[in-house]
């Protein structure tokens, strides 16, 4: 799976592509993420490291939003809409406890993802990120 990462830049937006994205590590995505800003200018850049996502996770925690609703950029098959981390109380084994808590939602093409492969692929999305020690980095 080809998946862009939305990034903010001092002019505008960009979306670096890690293709083959299942089959690498987060160290290995946040390396070719950083990569692929440092090479932008170039135009075969442009074409290469730019184009041909089919998902896109776009984060907008790190600037204290909540919530919000990423736009899916056709032909993309669904993009990932990451908010801020907030404490809130929460129950663990019947006591409240002090927790933290993130939303994360997904727009998806309903041509390509179906709200109930949405809905499978976000629970699988919520085990992982509950337990990081199982991705590879």
């Amino acid at each position: 799976m080809h998946v862009g990462v939305a990034v903010a830049i001092e002019d505008g937006l960009v979306t670096p592509v890690v293709r083959d994205a299942d089959q690498k590590g987060i160290g290995a995505i946040a390396a070719e993420v950083k990569d692929s800003l440092s090479a932008r200018r170039s135009a075969a850049s442009r074409v290469t490291r730019f184009t041909g996502s089919t998902f896109t996770v776009s984060n907008l925690g790190m600037l204290g939003i909540e919530r919000f609703t990423a736009i899916l950029n056709p032909p993309e098959a669904g993009i990932l809409a990451i908010g801020a981390t907030v404490d809130e109380p929460v129950v663990v084994k019947d006591q409240v406890v002090p927790g933290k808590r993130l939303t994360v939602t997904m727009s998806c093409d309903h041509r390509v993802i179906d709200g109930a492969l949405g809905a499978r692929w976000l629970q699988a999305f919520a085990e992982l990120f509950e337990k990081p020690e199982s991705l590879a980095l």
